[in-house]
């Protein structure tokens, strides 16, 4: 066993974070860590990883055993490198013994191990991007342990990545980098989709269980099977101890004669099972409250479109983001947006929503104009120094949702505030209670268009789940940026795709569609970075005519098939055309399903005719 903590308590202030928790990892292992946004799980790794000292309890590691800590934000020097930030980790590492060249030899070593080229090695951390950046924090904490620790601590780190940051850090869990790897990991995550992949036990903190915690072998699949029955029996169990208390609350019930001849055991008995029921239902209500309540409010209006786009481009600091986007938004659809960080996501946001003008091309919305709700991914809308009570009742202590009144105190408990933190700043909540309040504002405003951006981060689980029912359930339209597959997968009817090195934006009807296109952007932009490095030298005329004279002609097969590859694009291109004009058709965007499976019909027409193209310009080389 690697790491083994006994009976761990932790409290900040006046208020238990956890107490009596236990925790151990063996080799081999990668664990996914969850919990309710504000159950201590940073803080428990914090201190399994001795960054934090717990009030009570012990941890024990075998002697010599290396332990690595990954933060969630990735902070480095001012104007550190990822050489500099490296070596400087390298040089608390015993295998250096404090020798500076040492120490740059190593980081130069696990930083090309990682996948850093030797010029990206020199550039300023603070430029890269969030995966690079991720990835650079993993280098440097591996550095700090020679390469290769016994245990590796990571804190949220599949916030703020982008696909292909999320596929790396995947990758490096799975099967390390090179020789890069440590002999356990534990994580915390809210992202399904990463603890499905990567985890081979889940823990849940929450006071919903007996020692505050949960452990299940597998993935998170198997932990959701596991978790359903447990609770299920906890609550059968509350059940059957209630109804034994009530039968002692009639034996303790008859007159004192009675009960003086019972026995003192079965009266004592009866006071555990009182305080063990008192204790159960404490549990099972934390279990049935763990999630906010999320439900947004629609205007009802009736309009078949409610914004175009049209030919659209647009560019900033002088990088084409994306050109000549076509896109409806109608109602009772969700839009995903997917890209590598950098691609226009927020960008395309604010030129739907009119915030900024295309450079070419239109947007046109209906008359009036929708109303549209926005959640930004910098959470940064609500006044600085602004109270929380301010910020999501901002007409003073009553709140109007739908057609009922309520108090703040009420409003803000369905979003799992407590009542004292109202008179709190804003400044001082946490990433998933910012989320929280910008969602409990939004739910106060009607809507016809949900814009949200990156609405994901920082939110636990549960909450995820309620905030992919409300969205679903909700019959405007939604335009959503996110990097959570699982929401893409379970929401989006099309997924708009940026990144292309062409600028093309790729609009497609599954996230499988999306991944594959996102694949196919990076290898078309490895391919141009390889040509403009290492450019062909021109052959000389004599070989060239020598293979013009070998260059094979179209076998009878191929020739056939060219002489026809001209119908069937336009086939082709016709069905494409039909099924795109039956998206438009109110009755079929009435029906989720029939919608859903529609969209993937024009999408896979769409690919034939681009596999079409592709085979014809490929004879039509081959011939010429």
């Amino acid at each position: 066993m690697l790491l083994t903590a006994t009976a761990l308590s932790k409290s900040h202030g006046l208020r238990e974070l956890f107490r009596g928790v236990c925790v151990s990892i063996a080799e081999g292992e990668r664990i996914g860590m969850i919990g309710p946004n504000g159950a201590g799980k940073s803080t428990l790794l914090r201190m399994l990883a001795g960054r934090e000292e717990p009030d009570d309890g012990q941890i024990r590691l075998p002697r010599g055993t290396v332990a690595v800590y990954v933060p969630q934000r990735d902070e480095f020097a001012a104007g550190a490198t990822p050489l500099s930030a490296c070596t400087d980790a390298a040089l608390r590492s015993a295998d250096t013994h404090g020798d500076h060249h040492e120490a740059e030899v190593l980081a130069q070593v696990i930083l090309g191990k990682i996948g850093f080229e030797e010029s990206r090695m020199e550039v300023p951390a603070d430029t890269l991007s969030g995966g690079w950046k991720k990835r650079l924090s993993v280098a440097c904490a591996l550095a700090s342990a020679g390469g290769t620790p016994d245990l590796l601590f990571l804190d949220e780190p599949t916030n703020h990545l982008d696909v292909e940051g999320l596929q790396w850090m995947e990758e490096f869990l799975l099967r390390g980098s090179h020789d890069l790897r440590a002999r356990a990991v534990i994580f915390v995550t809210h992202d399904r989709v990463f603890l499905e992949n990567c985890a081979t036990r889940i823990i849940e903190l929450s006071r919903a269980y007996p020692e505050g915690t949960l452990s299940v072998d597998g993935n998170y699949s198997e932990f959701r099977r596991r978790k359903t029955e447990f609770l299920d029996m906890q609550a059968k169990a509350q059940q059957s101890l209630a109804n034994t208390v009530r039968e002692d609350d009639r034996w303790l019930g008859r007159r004192a004669k009675a009960r003086r001849t019972k026995s003192q055991a079965r009266i004592d008995d009866s006071a555990d099972r009182r305080a063990e029921l008192a204790d159960l239902s404490d549990r099972n209500s934390v279990a049935a409250g763990a999630s906010a309540g999320i439900d947004f409010t629609a205007s009802g209006r009736r309009t078949r479109k409610l914004m175009s786009a049209e030919g659209v481009s647009k560019s900033l600091g002088g990088k084409l983001l994306f050109r000549n986007l076509d896109l409806e938004v109608v109602p009772g659809e969700c839009i995903g947006l997917m890209g590598p960080n950098g691609a226009g996501k927020t960008t395309l946001l604010r030129v739907l929503t009119g915030e900024l003008a295309p450079d070419a091309g239109v947007v046109r919305v209906a008359d009036p104009t929708p109303r549209i709700v926005t959640m930004s991914q910098t959470r940064a809308e609500f006044p600085k120094g602004a109270l929380l009570q301010d910020a999501i009742s901002p007409l003073g202590e009553k709140v109007r949702f739908r057609d009922s009144e309520m108090h703040v105190k009420s409003w803000s408990r369905r979003f799992l505030f407590r009542d004292e933190q109202l008179l709190q700043s804003v400044s001082m909540l946490s990433g998933g209670e910012l989320a929280r309040a910008h969602v409990a504002r939004m739910m106060l405003e009607t809507a016809d268009v949900l814009v949200l951006d990156e609405p994901t981060n920082d939110l636990d689980i549960p909450t995820l789940e309620v905030l992919e029912e409300a969205i679903e359930t909700f019959p405007g339209a939604t335009l959503l940026v996110t990097h959570d597959r699982a929401m893409l997968e379970s929401l989006a009817t099309r997924i708009v795709v940026l990144g292309a090195p062409d600028g093309l934006p790729r609009v497609v009807a599954s996230l499988e569609q999306a991944l594959r296109a996102l694949a196919e952007f990076e290898q078309a932009a490895s391919a141009q970075v390889s040509s403009r490095a290492n450019p062909a030298p021109a052959p000389p005329l004599a070989a060239t005519a020598a293979a013009s004279a070998t260059k094979k002609k179209l076998s009878y097969n191929e020739q056939r098939e060219f002489d026809s590859i001209e119908a069937s694009i336009a086939a082709a291109e016709k069905k494409a055309a039909d099924l795109e004009a039956k998206l438009n058709d109110p009755k079929l965007i009435s029906d989720h399903q029939a919608y859903a499976k529609a969209c993937d019909a024009a999408g896979a027409a769409q690919a034939e005719v681009q596999r079409l193209y592709a085979r014809w310009e490929e004879l039509e080389a081959k011939r010429s």
